[in-house]
């Protein structure tokens, strides 16, 4: 199957890009050029594609014209501005990006022939948040406060609009939480900041240390996108669908930094400090309830919270001094065996 992933030199891309050559697949990826510091850099991924093209989502005429080059059998869509702050900073170019660009990524699916299947990525932020104690399930109101929110609420509505009025092939989107995993350098992420603090011999500051958060890892995520093409495909589903960890596992900010930290080793029984600054507003209480993808797909996490932290603490400890695509594809492939 020949599998095109926008977003593809991002984080999840990166990840997913080897899971599906494990698996056999032709890939092709189109994004804006991959940052120095990232994985698809670290593991020097460029030959892992068959069209590995730099295109602007935003740019409508570009984007139809690289996507019906490549033309896929599959289009994974991860191409976003994933960034709370960062939504802050630049929300025009937020709402672009995340809701624009997927709706110019499905205007260019029209001109493809050999098209099977559609996954729109948006993510667990989509759901208009009320601190409920409970997961919020795929029927639940969307909504969003801050400009990132509001944006990926935008761009689900937008999807779920299209699949009624346009598609001619199995779409449906994927709703998923905080994913956790090597090579995630992205500014102003928890794991990233733990690392680049704890290799300083510094105590990391963290914002809302008892938000509660679906902390998975990324193969975990991946793994249950794979597994709704794969029924796209095969009995034409669509829709929407989460997948989050167990509806047990509530871990705050705290723990997962507490838990990183001892499986980092060599940090004082303090691991963190409370950030003292005024931070922009974010949701506190936030799980999903991913019923609907188990019962359905029959789609369950590999690892549970502290195999997820184990792998993602020791990606980043071997790093420095080994081959990244090495170590990537040796986590890649033990996932596999699971």
């Amino acid at each position: 199957m020949h599998f095109l992933i926008t977003g593809h030199t991002g984080f999840k891309g990166s990840w997913l890009s080897l899971l599906l050559q494990a698996q056999g697949h032709t890939i092709s990826g189109i994004s804006l050029e991959p940052n120095l510091k990232s994985l698809y850099t670290q593991a020097s991924l460029h030959d892992v594609f068959q069209d590995d093209l730099r295109v602007d989502i935003r740019d409508r005429e570009k984007i139809s014209d690289a996507i019906s080059q490549v033309n896929p059998e599959v289009i994974i869509h991860l191409a976003a501005q994933p960034l709370v702050r960062e939504s802050y900073r630049n929300p025009i170019e937020t709402f672009d990006i995340n809701v624009l660009g997927t709706l110019n990524v499905l205007e260019a699916t029209k001109k493809l022939r050999q098209l099977k299947a559609v996954l729109i990525v948006t993510t667990d932020k989509v759901y208009k948040n009320h601190n409920h104690p409970r997961g919020y399930v795929e029927t639940d109101e969307l909504g969003g406060d801050d400009p990132y929110s509001a944006s990926k609420a935008a761009a689900d509505i937008s999807a779920q609009s299209w699949i009624k009025c346009f598609a001619t092939v199995p779409i449906a989107i994927a709703r998923a939480g905080n994913v956790i995993g090597g090579g995630d350098w992205s500014q102003d992420r928890i794991i990233p900041d733990l690392v680049n603090a704890y290799a300083m011999g510094l105590l990391p500051s963290i914002r809302y240390p008892e938000s509660i958060r679906p902390w998975q890892h990324v193969l975990d995520c991946l793994n249950g996108y794979l597994t709704l093409v794969d029924r796209q495909i095969q009995d034409g589903w669509g829709g929407a669908w989460n997948f989050g960890p167990l509806y047990g596992e509530k871990y705050s900010v705290s723990f997962l930094v507490d838990s990183f930290a001892a499986e980092w080793g060599g940090v004082t029984t303090q691991s963190w400090l409370k950030e003292s600054t005024a931070q922009p507003q974010e949701t506190q209480h936030l799980l999903l309830d991913s019923t609907k993808s188990s019962s359905k797909l029959r789609w369950s996490e590999k690892l549970n919270f502290a195999e997820s932290i184990a792998w993602t603490a020791a990606w980043y400890k071997n790093a420095p001094s080994g081959d990244c695509r090495e170590l990537t594809q040796a986590q890649v492939n033990s996932f596999l065996t699971k």
